[in-house]
């Protein structure tokens, strides 16, 4: 095989060319004097001064077309080593050579700046992700643990200089890095257990697959949302209480101020029977409330079954007897869910629409549609006054209503969220009435209800 030739060097080209160029003067030139009436002495001197400065003029030409480009080189190579301070001379406009070097002198700029910016954002996210108090690990293609930060090391209970570098196998967690994610685990290394919430992530570093994985402890947050629960539970059984204890506390200490009178009044018995009743029927509503709050709090596991959109809603609709409530028909659908508790659902919504209709004497009607990929809408509508107070809708026992229990939109939104879906509540736009918006979806099976059966809004 025949071995090519490694070409010229761009010098020795440009040092050719100029060469090229002054030879026909250099050769006239030397024509003329050997071919001339001189001496041969003179012959030999004007010889080589035409040679001298026939290579001093090309040398010339050689260093004026290299010595930019070397510079340009080194300039290049000063960016890529990272040192952004260096500039060229000549930059200039309306010169080819001052154009190069001023292109070249804002290139440097851009990428000072742009070092700059990156290594500021780098110490951002490095103190941010110092901060959290989620644990942050990365792990390489091998699974060797390659990133945490402090949340990481107290969670793994060791430092990072014992753990940077190892195997997720020694570490106990190859967990982390398989199975479906995002999800909750508990881990047998962690000091309290958990639980925590696995998020994963792929990414690449210098190339490479990496792993990005982020543990966030959820005890923190159950705290304090069963102290929050306890809270409204507090707060609304001691408001509910104390207007049942209070005035069969009064009615009890008249009626033993009556008894311990020497006299009785003539009409004392009607008094006791009057002040008996009282607290007979407080009582009584005490009691109520607690089966209601009972109710509430052991709302059972939705049971799926197949529910006939059309049928469910018309069958609810004709249950109302005292307005009659409109059906808009919409697209024939089918639904995996509990059939009972949505009946229930629905029927809370309506009677609480016929309710505000009749002070107005307007309309009710229901319809449901298709909302986005496999999600069911069902919304009730009517003409009353429309809401007043959207802040305490979903309170449990919260009602504005003389005869209300204020358990049936608490009810009608945990039996939503058992199913996957959400309950809004909201006031018509440009138009008087409330709309109540049922959002269910058509593919997902039904889940346990909370069993605090929070429903606060």
């Amino acid at each position: 095989m025949k071995r090519r030739r490694s070409p010229l060097p761009h010098d020795v080209h440009v040092l050719l060319l100029a060469l090229l160029a002054g030879l026909p003067g250099a050769a006239v030139a030397l024509v003329l004097l050997w071919s001339g009436d001189f001496s041969l002495k003179a012959q030999w001197t004007l010889t080589v001064a035409v040679c001298c400065v026939w290579w001093g003029a090309a040398a010339a030409v050689r260093g004026r077309v290299v010595r930019p480009l070397q510079t340009v080189s080194n300039l290049l190579l000063a960016l890529r080593e990272g040192d952004y301070s260096v500039r060229g001379r000549w930059a200039r406009p309306e010169d080819p050579l001052g154009e190069l070097m001023y292109e070249v002198n804002a290139l440097a700029g851009t990428l000072r700046a742009q070092r700059l910016g990156a290594l500021e954002a780098d110490a951002l996210l490095t103190y941010v992700i110092e901060e959290i108090d989620v644990a942050v690990l990365t792990f390489d293609e091998g699974g060797n643990l390659r990133l945490l930060n402090r949340a990481a090391e107290r969670l793994l209970s060791r430092t990072r200089d014992e753990v940077l570098g190892r195997a997720s196998e020694e570490l106990s967690l190859t967990d982390l890095l398989s199975g479906p994610a995002p999800r909750r685990l508990t881990l047998d290394f962690a000091r309290d257990g958990g639980p925590y919430e696995l998020r994963r992530a792929a990414f690449r570093k210098e190339g490479r697959p990496h792993t990005l994985v982020v543990l966030a402890d959820l005890r923190l947050a159950l705290r304090e949302e069963e102290k929050e629960a306890w809270r409204r539970l507090v707060r609304v059984l001691g408001h509910e209480i104390n207007n049942s204890l209070a005035p069969i506390h009064s009615i009890a200490e008249n009626l033993s101020e009556v008894l311990k009178q020497p006299s009785a009044a003539p009409d004392w018995k009607e008094d006791a029977a009057s002040g008996l009743g009282v607290i007979a029927r407080r009582s009584a509503s005490l009691s109520r409330f607690m089966s209601s709050y009972a109710r509430l709090a052991r709302l059972p596991p939705p049971s799926p079954g197949v529910v006939e959109v059309g049928e469910w809603v018309r069958r609810v609709a004709a249950l109302e007897l005292r307005l009659p409530v409109e059906v808009r028909p919409g697209p024939e659908l089918k639904l995996m869910a509990d059939g009972d508790q949505l009946e229930q659902l629905l029927i809370n919504l309506v009677k609480n629409a016929v309710d505000a209709a009749l002070e107005t004497r307007g309309r009710v009607w229901l319809s449901w549609s298709v909302a986005g990929p496999n999600v069911l809408e069902v919304w009730v509508e009517d003409e009353g006054l429309g809401l007043a107070d959207t802040g305490n809708l979903f309170v449990p026992f919260f009602t504005t209503k003389p005869e209300g229990s204020g358990i049936g939109l608490a009810l009608s939104r945990q039996i939503a969220e058992a199913h996957g879906g959400t309950l809004r509540l909201e006031n018509r736009t440009g138009e008087r009435g409330c709309r109540a918006r049922l959002r269910l979806p058509l593919d997902a099976p039904p889940t346990a209800p909370s069993p605090s059966g929070r429903g606060t809004g």
